[in-house]
């Protein structure tokens, strides 16, 4: 069975060079620089909201587009994307570029890496903007540290995470075999907390099954192909289960495995459960390949984030009032095996990011399902 049945194998992989090409994870007052915090709410007609994404062509970086027009629309106010093209560079830079231009600006950042995040912080308080940051910052980089426009630091937990990949993989198994792992950037506590809890999970649970190797690879499904390649030379059959840090990742190792003849031997899982990924399960892909995902979606990500920094902006919260966990927050996620599937097609369905937003607007940006609050306050660490 082809990993998209309805292309060529050289068309497959341009598509998939296309993605990894990208893929790779000013003042407002008269005294030349904001007062930030003292500048008070800012009225509604006067924002627009930004949205920062890695790129513009991995699903779940769309899926975060998705759901900022998604917000933008219900709100009715103007909303500018920033394409980061994979470079922390260019991030900052198209940043400030719209932060120079005087606006009122309301922004929700996924960080190419956890580094980017203070330089990002300060240049947004500079201008009297808000802010909430997904996924990726220094641990002890806190927003109550750094006053109310930094409002929140916002994911869904990557220990967890790992942990559900890793039983997946174990209990597909039997508790005994090989696996090789795909974290994403060295620089992202995302992928960090996630090889930690798989990592874990296996050493606590199932004793039994070795690592043999990992290879970072940079959230791009053609390194993950080309790494993927590299460890069947060096270690062919041996290899029982492998494990990606995200879904994108996971597309590239399936094809190298199901080139190399050994897709039908090989047990997967990893995080992110995109649209693609979902199809494959269904389909049965490789001998039921795919054991198990964690279910969270790039529109729900952004319209939270979007939502409370508007919150923050207009004066309807106070970050300094808010409790720690709702400043570092972590928002459930879920394990998900190919009998489980079916429960998650809703939110794939045609008007899904506007239907989320509405609930969003009703429920505030802690209590909307499937995407809660469960935790925080701090880094994540073990249990």
């Amino acid at each position: 069975m082809s990993l998209t049945p309805q292309r060529s194998r050289a068309g497959r992989f341009a598509a998939l060079a296309a993605v990894a090409s990208l893929a790779l994870v000013g003042c407002t007052t008269t005294a030349g620089e904001s007062t930030g915090e003292d500048a008070g709410p800012i009225a509604k007609e006067d924002i627009v909201l930004v949205a920062s994404v890695i790129n513009t062509t991995n699903p779940y970086f769309i899926a975060n587009i998705e759901g900022a027009e998604a917000l933008a629309e219900e709100l009715d106010l103007p909303l500018e994307i920033v394409d980061s093209e994979g470079s922390s560079q260019t991030e900052i830079s198209k940043i400030q570029a719209i932060l120079a231009q005087g606006k009122k600006v309301v922004m929700f950042v996924n960080t190419v890496a956890s580094s980017d995040t203070p330089t990002i912080v300060d240049a947004v308080k500079r201008a009297g903007g808000y802010v909430s940051i997904w996924w990726n910052k220094p641990d002890e980089f806190e927003p109550w540290d750094q006053g109310d426009n930094f409002v929140a630091f916002q994911k869904h937990p990557g220990i967890e995470s790992g942990r559900c990949n890793a039983q997946a993989i174990g209990d597909a198994l039997g508790g005994k075999g090989n696996v090789v792992m795909f974290p994403g950037v060295a620089d992202s506590t995302t992928s960090q907390t996630r090889v930690v809890g798989f990592k874990a999970e296996m050493e606590e649970n199932y004793p039994d099954i070795k690592i043999l190797e990992e290879q970072p690879s940079n959230w791009d499904p053609v390194l993950a192909n080309q790494n993927a390649r590299d460890l069947i030379a060096k270690y062919g059959d041996e290899i029982d289960g492998v494990w990606s840090a995200d879904d994108g990742m996971q597309l590239g190792a399936l094809q190298a495995f199901e080139d190399a003849g050994l897709l039908e031997q090989v047990k997967f899982a990893s995080d992110g459960l995109y649209p693609d990924t979902v199809k494959l399960m269904q389909e049965g892909y490789g001998d039921d390949a795919i054991v198990g995902e964690t279910f969270h979606r790039g529109y729900m990500a952004s319209a939270i984030g979007l939502y409370t920094a508007y919150l923050a902006a207009t004066g309807e919260i106070d970050p300094s009032e808010l409790p720690k966990e709702k400043r570092t927050s972590f928002f459930d996620i879920k394990c998900v095996t190919p009998d489980t599937l079916d429960e998650y097609a809703q939110y794939d369905e045609p008007g899904a990011p506007a239907a989320f937003v509405k609930q969003l607007i009703e429920n505030g940006p802690w209590d909307t399902e499937p995407a809660t609050l469960v935790g925080g306050g701090g880094p994540e660490v073990l249990d």
